[in-house]
């Protein structure tokens, strides 16, 4: 498989000259093509991007398997109960007048 690194510095390279045109000449069409071409760089990065995360957890998942055993996880602690909330206490009655 050829370097995906490869395949955008092309990519790149091939819009150079689109770029000058919607830059410096203001020409609409070149800038079409620019917005054209980053998307498809946006793309490719994107390509690239899930191929590297997918060998990283291929060998993540390869490693375990290969003979190394995995440490039990600790077992998780038990919640403290809650604590039951006192009842709430009644207003002492008002005094009577005389």
């Amino acid at each position: 498989m050829a370097n995906p690194f490869n395949k955008i510095k092309e990519l790149i390279h091939s819009l150079e000259e689109d770029f000058e045109k919607s830059y410096d000449k203001q020409n609409a069409a070149a800038g079409t093509r620019v917005r054209k071409g980053m998307q498809d760089l946006k793309n490719h990065a994107q390509a690239i991007r899930l191929e590297v995360q997918n060998q990283k957890n291929t060998t993540k998942t390869a490693a375990p398997a290969a003979g190394a055993k995995k440490k039990a996880a600790p077992a998780a602690k038990k919640a403290a109960p809650a604590k039951k909330a006192a009842p709430a206490k009644k207003a002492a009655p008002a005094a009577k007048k005389k």
